[in-house]
């Protein structure tokens, strides 16, 4: 049957039905090829903290290679002309249609993460992409030529959902219909907009893993330490699952030091029956293991009395002889297998950083940790701030609380310090905005 409707010529009504709709079709496909701030509602107040003109032109890379097959498709319904039979015709107009899809998911992704610099989230955001911005300067600082070439750096956005996520660079997403995604995103549940949440050091550790090209490498790795050090078959299995996320937080306390430890002990702390259940083909640690992870891994940093006190207070609030659901081969070789997983990650050399271990690319020391020490009381008690990279604040910050300030105030402290509001003289430019160099010093 679709043999003969493709055959038999249409009659003038079915003719006119099919060209209105190609009209539409073509009309729509003009709508999404590019974003400009102007497009996103971007005001000139707005543009200290919007994205930057990397950011806009590489999201418009991405909406113009799609637009270029909207256009090839749109060409195919063009050749096939009036003449042809309905199906023939149906067909190239859902191919069309295939691909404006395609560029609207793309389309509104952006706008929708574009967008929220017009907010009054806006410092906030921008306050993350200067921490995220000073963590990939910090491997430059060491390992100037780690990176290929320039990076476009990660961008935040707020969405609801319990924790913070990343999605890296060149990552395809099933919201994209495949399309990858051009710049690291990561994003912010709205009650996290704070920037001193540890877990976000965690996020950004998450992209520099895969900017870095870690990810095959030290998944072999652990799995060859492990044989090596006699782990049981399931224990090698498992720490191999949870690579990437023991990466990204040995990574994001080498960022900031023992207080990011302690803030993301803060965030995994849950009830026992969370804390001590493994989830069978989870990628993430089972919680009671994972802080025992960050424990070990201030230790081998050089606080070892840090480490101790942070397993301490892990005891406390999980006992195993309360009761667990972990089993028992990979409990009674923890001790061992995390040791020599923290060593292997963070200690030991990868090819992948040109030989070099992961503890001497980001480099953490006493001498770092007595200046963030030292800006948390500062900011407790409103003194100004010795120099410091911005990362190393959202541990201060941590400190700050602890102490007792008071978290309105730091906030807006915090804000004034990462995206500081440009004085009332400046000019604010209303063209698009000029690109930075991609995660220059």
């Amino acid at each position: 049957m679709a043999r003969d409707a493709n055959i038999r010529r249409l009659a003038p009504d079915a003719r006119r039905f099919l060209d209105l709709k190609t009209r539409g079709v073509e009309g729509r496909a003009r709508l999404l090829r590019r974003l400009t701030p102007a497009t996103v509602g971007l005001r000139p107040i707005d543009r200290p903290y919007a994205p930057s003109a990397d950011h806009f032109r590489s999201a418009n890379r991405r909406l113009a290679a799609i637009d270029r097959t909207v256009r090839q498709r749109l060409g195919e319904v063009r050749r096939l002309g009036r003449d042809a039979g309905s199906e023939d015709r149906l067909l190239a107009l859902a191919m069309v249609e295939r691909e404006l899809d395609r560029a609207r998911r793309a389309f509104g992704m952006f706008f929708e993460v574009f967008a929220q610099r017009g907010t009054g989230f806006a410092r906030a955001l921008a306050a993350h992409d200067a921490i995220a911005r000073d963590c990939y300067r910090a491997v430059r600082r060491t390992a100037p030529r780690m990176f290929a070439g320039p990076l476009v750096p990660p961008l935040t956005y707020l969405e609801h959902g319990y924790s913070p996520a990343t999605m890296r660079r060149g990552v395809t997403l099933a919201r994209l219909l495949g399309e990858r995604n051009p710049f690291p995103l990561i994003r912010i549940p709205y009650d996290r907009d704070q920037p001193w949440q540890a877990v976000f050091l965690h996020e950004v550790s998450h992209n520099l893993q895969a900017d870095l090209g870690l990810w095959i490498e030290n998944r072999n790795a652990v799995i060859h330490r492990l044989a090596e050090v006699g782990a049981s078959a399931l224990s090698t299995s498992i720490f191999g699952r949870w690579h990437k996320e023991i990466f990204a937080d040995l990574a994001a306390l080498l960022l900031g030091g023992p207080a990011a430890a302690w803030g993301m002990a803060a965030f995994l702390s849950h009830p026992a029956d969370k804390v001590m259940t493994y989830r069978p083909g989870g990628p993430h640690p089972t919680g009671y293991l994972r802080v025992r992870l960050l424990a070990q891994m201030l230790e081998r940093m050089g606080f070892p009395e840090e480490g101790r006190r942070l397993a301490g207070v892990w005891s406390d609030l999980y006992d195993v002889r309360r009761g667990h659901r972990i089993p028992v081969t990979l409990l009674r070789e923890s001790p061992r297998v995390i040791a020599a997983v923290v060593d292997e990650m963070a200690f030991q050399p990868r090819r992948a950083l040109a030989e070099r271990a992961l503890a001497s690319v980001i480099p953490f020391t006493r001498t770092d940790q007595a200046l963030i020490r030292r800006a948390g009381l500062s900011l407790r008690h409103g003194r100004p701030l010795p120099a410091m990279p911005p990362r190393f604040l959202v541990c201060a910050a941590l400190y700050a609380i602890e102490a007792g300030a008071d978290m309105t105030q730091l906030h807006e402290r915090m804000l004034d310090l990462l995206a500081p509001v440009p004085a009332a003289s400046t000019t604010v430019p209303q063209t698009p905005i000029l690109s930075k160099p991609a995660l220059a010093a």
